[in-house]
């Protein structure tokens, strides 16, 4: 089989007459690029040029945005498990004296509520139409007078400090001024 020598190499013609358009002419320098382009690297587009100065801002708002949700997730993921019970507490305690406010009004009859050593009491309410039990056994609440639900629709401002046995120091309030519903405040 015939050989071609392009400069200080020996080619081997491929067999197909197309493939043989392909070859460069005898005595031709190879080169790499386009043709007519000059030896060396070839040139880079502006994307390319672009990206390597560095990132642009919508990429690093993405990554700002991941790092924060992650952070968040974290955060939630770590939270004290007592503290969480104790705000359950709260959110409860509001729901069941709003309840009791309502079924009083609805009634006609005076509600009072009251702890007691292991839970507390709705007094005026049939038994049993109310929970009397804390979720968590270490709850304690603590007023300084029993608290009036009705039936009147308007009542005096009233609010109960909960907290619990292991940790004292947190406290939560559920307080009304009379008129709005009984919700959850933070005690400084």
């Amino acid at each position: 089989m015939p050989t071609l020598a392009v400069g200080n190499k020996e080619i081997v013609p491929p067999r197909s007459r197309t493939a043989c358009r392909s070859l460069p002419p005898e005595g031709a320098q190879p080169c790499l690029g386009r043709p007519g382009a000059a030896a060396g690297p070839p040139p880079r587009s502006r994307t390319a040029a672009r990206r390597s100065q560095g990132f642009t801002l919508l990429e690093l708002l993405l990554v700002v945005s991941i790092m924060a949700l992650a952070t968040a997730g974290v955060s939630v993921a770590l939270r004290d498990p007592s503290e969480t019970q104790l705000e359950r507490e709260a959110e409860r305690l509001a729901a069941l004296l709003e309840g009791a406010r309502a079924q009083s009004r609805a009634a006609g009859v005076p509600v009072r509520w009251r702890p007691t050593p292991r839970g507390f009491q709705f007094e005026g309410l049939a038994g049993g139409a109310l929970p009397n039990a804390w979720l968590n056994a270490d709850t304690r609440a603590y007023v300084a007078a029993p608290v009036l639900l009705g039936p009147e629709p308007l009542i005096p401002p009233q609010a109960v400090e909960l907290s619990q046995l292991q940790h004292p120091e947190r406290r939560l309030r559920v307080a009304t001024d009379g008129l709005r519903p009984f919700a959850v405040q933070g005690l400084p």
